[in-house]
């Protein structure tokens, strides 16, 4: 299920947009001000993120610099009353994919982000011909991968959560997001079957498994690779 992370501190806004993108089938988190909106960006991974700017404890565009200097691509729409020509260039230039001023059309901002869904998931399923990381080597046309030259035999579901990893470009995954995208479970699923692969990836990937130098574990919220 595509997810959106809402970042609002106006709690009557942020409950009327969450029961919206929710009745058009989003499951949606909420936070009211930016440092818990940089906390749920990081564990959650969400695929859209609507972000306000004039918030508490941290303003939106210190939560959007954070992200994006840590590495995070997910598309941020700016929803915010500042409607100057200078602050939607900040915004951009700061990473945003979009900006919407308040007021705004529920229908337009429903619209907008359906439409960052659909190309955040044309770019996510793109990976060059060859990627990888230390010493490994995947080629996503015919699915080989190597290591120090070597080819490394993996079980699909392995290679489908390498791949899964990579597409994120070193951004953190969590377990739900993986289940969800490699095994087609829900996010209520508990299973172990995550840890599981990936200590069977890092078995056949990395020089020392039991110290992983490239896919790593972060700490109760996920993986991520360490190009």
């Amino acid at each position: 299920m595509t997810r959106v992370l809402i970042v609002e501190d106006n709690r009557n806004l942020a409950l009327g947009l969450r029961n919206n993108l929710e009745i058009e089938g989003y499951a949606v988190d909420t936070a009211a001000d930016g440092a818990a909106g940089l906390r749920l960006a990081r564990a959650t991974l969400p695929d859209v993120i609507i972000l306000d700017l004039m918030l508490p404890r941290m303003d939106g565009q210190h939560v959007l610099r954070a992200l994006r200097e840590e590495g995070h691509d997910t598309p941020v729409l700016i929803l915010s009353a500042r409607g100057e020509e200078a602050d939607k260039v900040l915004g951009f230039r700061l990473g945003a994919d979009d900006y919407v001023t308040k007021p705004f059309g529920l229908l337009e901002l429903l619209a907008r982000v359906d439409a960052l869904v659909r190309r955040a998931g044309r770019r996510d399923r793109e990976l060059p011909p060859e990627c990888g990381f230390g010493d490994v080597v995947i080629d996503t046309r015919t699915h080989e991968v190597r290591r120090g030259g070597a080819l490394v035999v993996l079980r699909p579901k392995e290679y489908e959560l390498l791949v899964a990893l990579l597409r994120r470009r070193g951004a953190l995954v969590s377990r739900a997001e993986l289940l969800h995208e490699v095994w087609g479970y829900s996010g209520e699923v508990y299973s172990r079957t995550v840890d599981t692969h990936v200590a069977e990836l890092r078995r056949k990937l990395e020089i020392d498994p039991a110290m992983p130098r490239h896919i790593l574990t972060v700490r109760k919220s996920g993986y991520r690779i360490q190009a």
